[in-house]
């Protein structure tokens, strides 16, 4: 795969302004890195949209007639989804929609762990998630950006049970996400405060390194990797990327004022600057009131967010190496959403070099529309093979887990959805 380029091509700047997300802009905000670029070939990156508490499928991908939401037309004849996300029907040609999730568990936290590691939880040990499989797959050793970060895109009123939070398990901290609570303020503590900035981080880093020394254990070795990747960030005019507010303002409006926008706009800058995975999570999705006044309030920032991004890939020429996805642990019971239903739900994907414009799977219609999986059941190993494949990982790759146990990157029930592979 060739090197990905570090500044817009002319072409792609005029694009940009032409969709109206950028205007009086002539240089991307990365262009002084050109000199320091990433230095090797780019792998493919992920963007998890997680919606924490279980987002309706007829609220969104996959309406019913006679449904709370009408079905509408999208650019891809055939295909339709709600009303309220008319920027993203509009962009279906480069969305896959899957249709027949079914997932088994029907409990918040068991699921997030089901759908982020493809095994059900044991007592035994705790199961890498995908982006901490990812960060020790597809990312660049040494490289100066963390592999993984997790952006917390905030919360509305309803609550979503446990929240999930991605562990490396027997793969080591050193795949640990690094956390971004707040969008809006970037990275906790990235600037260094004070005098002598330069002499502290030496005096400590000897200190670190003697102790290292005298200790020499997995734990304090992770530390001391830790340290060392800190400290490497603070010194990398790549970490400008957590800054979101270096971008024009006609891009920042197009993707929205809400958190969950933001998020978007700083997941793409992150991947754009070297990070293989980032997950921003957005809470507050369990409906049980019914879904319909929720999601009508989340669509328009929610649609615009996901179809910007969406957008801005594209036209930077990023979008065939990033693999963007919608979901949360499972859907919602048919017709009003009330309750958690994993059953047959939807998740929707988008670049990473899919066969996109298409669906996958359908639920049935009848009396009862929705309430079961009509064609191409997909299960979580199914998802997390078909995830890995389109990052270009080895899914029969195994991990020694403790006690000198071989565990498979992807359960070997695993049927990849290669029909969405390109």
């Amino acid at each position: 795969m060739p090197r990905r380029e570090t500044s817009l091509r002319r072409r792609d700047l005029l694009k940009l302004s032409a969709a109206g997300l950028v205007s009086g802009v002539t240089v991307p905000w990365f262009e002084s890195l050109a000199g320091t670029a990433i230095g090797q070939p780019r792998k493919k990156s992920c963007i998890l949209l997680w919606m924490d508490g279980g987002p309706s499928q007829q609220h969104t991908f996959d309406p019913k007639p006679k449904g709370e939401f009408a079905p509408k037309p999208t650019a891809v004849p055939g295909i339709h989804i709600v009303e309220h996300l008319p920027q993203l029907a509009a962009l279906m040609d480069d969305l896959v929609l899957v249709r027949s999730m079914t997932t088994e568990i029907n409990g918040h936290y068991d699921a997030k762990y089901f759908l982020h590691t493809g095994y059900k939880r044991t007592t035994a040990f705790e199961h890498p998630s995908v982006g901490c499989i990812a960060s020790s797959q597809v990312s660049h050793a040494g490289d100066e950006m963390p592999a993984f970060v997790t952006i917390d895109a905030g919360y509305d009123r309803n609550d979503g049970g446990r929240l999930y939070r991605n562990v490396p398990g027997y793969l080591g901290p050193s795949h640990s996400p690094l956390l971004v609570n707040d969008p809006n303020e970037g990275l906790e503590n990235l600037a260094p405060t004070g005098t002598d900035v330069e002499a502290r981080l030496k005096l400590l880093a000897r200190s670190e390194k003697r102790f290292a020394k005298q200790f020499a254990t997995p734990v304090v070795s992770a530390k001391q990797a830790a340290f060392n990747r800190a400290v490497q960030l603070m010194q990398s005019r790549r970490s400008r990327a957590f800054d979101v507010d270096e971008e024009p303002e006609s891009l920042r409006q197009a993707y929205g004022k809400h958190k969950f926008g933001r998020s978007c706009l700083l997941a793409r800058r992150l991947i754009e600057a070297g990070v293989s995975f980032v997950e921003v999570v957005h809470r507050g999705w369990d409906d049980h009131k019914g879904a319909a006044k929720p999601i009508a309030y989340r669509s328009p920032w929610m649609d615009a967010g996901m179809a910007t991004l969406i957008s801005d890939l594209k036209v930077r020429g990023m979008l065939d190496d990033t693999l963007v996805i919608w979901m949360g642990e499972f859907g919602r019971t048919p017709g009003d959403g009330n309750g958690h239903f994993s059953k047959a739900w939807s998740t929707m994907w988008a670049g990473g070099g899919l066969k996109t414009g298409q669906v996958i799977g359908k639920t049935s219609d009848g009396k009862n529309p929705g309430s079961a999986v009509a064609e191409r059941p997909v299960t979580s190993p199914d998802f997390l093979a078909t995830l890995c494949l389109a990052l270009g990982m080895d899914i029969h790759k195994e991990f020694m887990a403790p006690g000198n146990r071989p565990m498979p990157m992807v359960d070997k029930v695993a049927k990849p959805i290669t029909e969405m592979l390109g």
